[in-house]
């Protein structure tokens, strides 16, 4: 359905269909525009199932472009996750590649809470073979998308692939590095980070959202409250910086985790020498 460009009243639209029995997918066109909605969405997706009692159900699905990499100035290029992972109520997913980004949106669509799911602008130009038949993936468990055995790399979205670069490098300078691509922000698959964790005792966490207040900071708590058994070191966090997000390009990268970043990163934590590596 066509609406005007109004987030608060088409999100607010599809929170009721979805409380009377749809599966409303809604397109937020830009992901950072969808704070307009954000009393729709935390006010009403997030809570009514619980102050209902169980009465309604919320099905819906948010789901849009957003992040950095094409440009697009400040206002076109924010990452709401963070705000949107306090909110109780909500799963939050974030797809990398083809394949995952078809197998997550179906179960989204047929989870009975409402889902808020990211999709990376730089990731539409990805091409991949996928089933031919339908299939669907979990909303709740990560994907080891590289092995390794030397340092651990948590990654979502877009930052995916920059973890997968950056592993390339290290091999060529001897670090076996394992990618794992969280997918599921909220909750977080704790198991599979602490088995990665537990194989290679070193741990970078990389973040699109901005180093303070971001998902980085919380992963991080969640890694050190569950993991520190198994760390050697304490883990690095990289993530962008802390300043509204600049039109041109150079300008631009320089705000945000690049390959370098993670394998300089990955060096300093093998070989605990220098200042300690950040990006904020």
């Amino acid at each position: 359905m066509d609406t005007p460009i109004c987030e608060n009243t088409f999100t607010g639209m599809a929170i009721g269909a979805a409380m009377n029995g749809l599966r409303p997918v809604v397109e937020g066109m830009n992901m950072g525009f969808l704070l307009l909605a954000f009393n729709q969405i935390a006010n009403n997706a997030g809570m009514v199932r619980y102050t209902s009692g169980g009465a309604f159900d919320v099905p819906v699905v948010i789901r849009g472009p957003g992040g950095v990499g094409k440009q697009l100035g400040p206002e076109h290029s924010q990452r709401i996750e963070a705000y949107l992972m306090a909110v109780p109520g909500l799963k939050i997913v974030a797809c990398s590649t083809p394949y995952n980004a078809r197998g997550l949106l179906k179960s989204a669509i047929r989870e009975n809470n409402p889902v808020v799911f990211f999709e990376h602008v730089l990731t539409y130009n990805i091409k991949e073979e996928i089933p031919l038949l339908p299939y669907t993936l979990p909303l709740d468990k990560a994907e080891v998308a590289r092995q390794g055995t030397d340092i651990t790399v948590l990654a979502y979205g877009k930052l995916r692939h920059v973890a997968l670069d950056a592993a390339q490098h290290l091999e060529q300078l001897g670090l076996s590095a394992e990618v794992v691509d969280l997918i599921s922000l909220k909750p977080l698959d704790m198991e599979s980070i602490q088995t990665s964790i537990k194989k290679t005792g070193r741990c970078i966490i990389l973040d699109e959202s901005s180093r303070t207040g971001g998902i980085g900071g919380e992963i991080f708590t969640q890694v050190m409250e569950n993991c520190a058994d198994d760390l050697l070191e304490v883990p690095v966090r990289l993530a962008t910086k802390d300043i509204p997000t600049p039109y041109a390009a150079k300008l631009e990268e320089a705000t945000i985790v690049t390959p370098q970043d993670v394998v300089n990163s990955a060096l300093w934590l093998v070989s605990k020498r220098g200042p300690t590596p950040t990006k904020a």
